[in-house]
């Protein structure tokens, strides 16, 4: 199913550019979106993990330097860290959640080149590296459902703009579904860190 989500989500992820024109400036180098911790699910972290085993192979030195970038990582996650150090995966409680709101705000992924501002994986990011940009359904504290948009995107587009660029809406239905898939195949359960999902050998 991995497969097949990539490919759907990179269709989408296309017409969704084509459709927002100049008003998505997302290029290489711009790498704002890279800062700051967010949890991915364990297919996520199997396909970050896969990517980083073949670049070992095909580019050793760049492969060294994101094992380094993650030691580094780790050593100022693990103190704060709220979940399992052991396994890497978050907790699941209200508590956990709310000191995640203020967790490693600041903390630059592991993957991301900080001399080029490049994700030195990228064709194995995470499915949200994929899709963030363009205005893609979220819904809020009060129920509502709205479009978010990296905050560098569609600064002077309308209303009707924006909702004209919006990503596939089925995209999060189908990345929920293939992620129950996999957890359910690996026994599996809960989300996970970039730092950790590269530290941890996936299945």
């Amino acid at each position: 199913m991995s497969d097949t989500l990539i490919q759907i989500v990179d269709t989408a992820l296309a017409d969704a550019y084509q459709r927002g024109g100049h008003h998505l400036v997302c290029h290489p180098g711009c790498s704002q979106c890279c800062i700051g911790v967010f949890p991915i699910a364990h297919e996520d972290a199997a396909r970050l993990h896969e990517g980083l085993t073949l670049l070992e192979t095909t580019d050793p030195q760049r492969a060294a330097r994101i094992r380094a970038r993650v030691a580094d990582s780790l050593t100022r996650l693990d103190p704060w860290f709220p979940g399992d150090l052991t396994t890497g995966i978050l907790n699941e409680d209200h508590e956990a959640a709310i000191l995640f709101e203020e967790f490693a705000n600041d903390e630059p992924c592991p993957v991301l080149d900080p001399d080029h501002g490049t994700c030195d994986l990228y064709e194995h990011r995470p499915i949200l590296c994929r899709t963030f940009g363009p205005p893609i359904r979220s819904e809020g504290d009060n129920g509502e459902v709205n479009l978010a948009t990296c905050e560098l995107c569609f600064i002077h587009a309308t209303t009707e703009e924006i909702a004209a660029c919006e990503l596939d809406p089925t995209i999060p239905a189908q990345e929920e579904a293939s992620n129950h898939a996999y957890n359910a195949a690996h026994n599996l359960h809960g989300q996970t860190l970039i730092a950790y999902a590269l530290r941890n050998q996936q299945p």
